[in-house]
């Protein structure tokens, strides 16, 4: 049996930026999610201030991922499959 040579490769059709859109969105929307339940639970704010606490917080949330977490804590030697 021989290999074909129409055979679908998704790695070398599927465009690699996209995982970073959908990670990207991912994280929004649980930062979105979080702040606006930690936004909820303060009580006495203002609507205007409510807002700019809940943006406060999904901007902490999405800075911590991908400054802290993915830029530090997810580049690893150890977390690297180099075989």
């Amino acid at each position: 049996m021989g290999a074909h040579s129409n055979i679908h490769i998704p790695k070398e059709s599927w465009p690699s930026w996209t995982w970073y859109a959908i990670e990207c969105i991912i994280v929004l929307a649980i930062s979105m999610i979080t702040s606006s339940k930690i936004t909820d639970s303060i009580e006495g704010l203002s609507p205007e201030i409510q807002n700019y606490v809940f943006m406060g917080i999904v901007g902490l949330i999405f800075l911590a991922w991908y400054i802290g977490i993915r830029g530090f804590l997810l580049k690893k030697k150890i977390l690297r499959n180099s075989y």
